[in-house]
């Protein structure tokens, strides 16, 4: 079966990042991945995104559907022909779309958990949450500024920028594989 090209628009997105122990990120990530370390932390974190008339390409938008998701991701890294490569893996992803928990595994990379998402926003200010159907919970609230927060583990946007740029490949678990998304 050759599935369809899908077309949306990312609506809004949120990447929120934390710090953990190396150690303790390597025992839940498979092989061949570890954990991409930045000043001796492994970075792991959530992105919070909204989406918008997503359909097979060429359709109009009102055929499209629309989504909150979050997708729980670790930055790892890992060994290829010879040369170490850099992404992240994502072991859940949560969604407010049945649709997508249907398909998820089969059209869309990785296992799609339905998710009751809340969010509000005014202005910059920001709050997400929400509960899936298997009880994990995230609640966030943000503020949009121009300012970098100090306490980071880096030191500036561009460190920050860097150390994500060339990840842009993400691996899902799906049945007994993992699918490059």
């Amino acid at each position: 079966m050759k599935i369809p090209t899908i077309h949306g628009y990312i609506d809004r997105r949120i990447l929120i990042n934390f710090t953990a122990d190396p150690k303790a990120v390597n025992k839940i990530i498979p092989f061949p991945f570890r954990p991409k370390i930045y000043k001796e932390k492994a970075i792991v974190g959530i992105c919070l995104i909204r989406l918008k008339n997503i359909k097979p390409k060429g359709l109009p938008d009102f055929f499209g559907v629309n989504s909150e998701n979050g997708a729980h991701r670790i930055a790892v890294e890992w060994d290829e022909n010879g040369e170490t490569k850099i992404g992240v893996f994502i072991p859940r992803r949560d969604t407010s779309l049945k649709l997508n928990t249907l398909v998820g595994g089969r059209i869309f990379p990785g296992r799609h958990y339905y998710a009751k998402f809340n969010v509000k926003e005014n202005k910059g200010n920001y709050h997400v949450d929400f509960k899936s159907s298997d009880n994990t919970e995230i609640s966030i609230d943000a503020i949009e500024t121009k300012l970098f927060n100090e306490k980071s583990i880096f030191e500036t946007l561009n460190n920050a920028s860097d150390f994500f740029e060339n990840g842009d490949c993400g691996y899902s678990p799906n049945k007994d594989k993992f699918e490059r998304n």
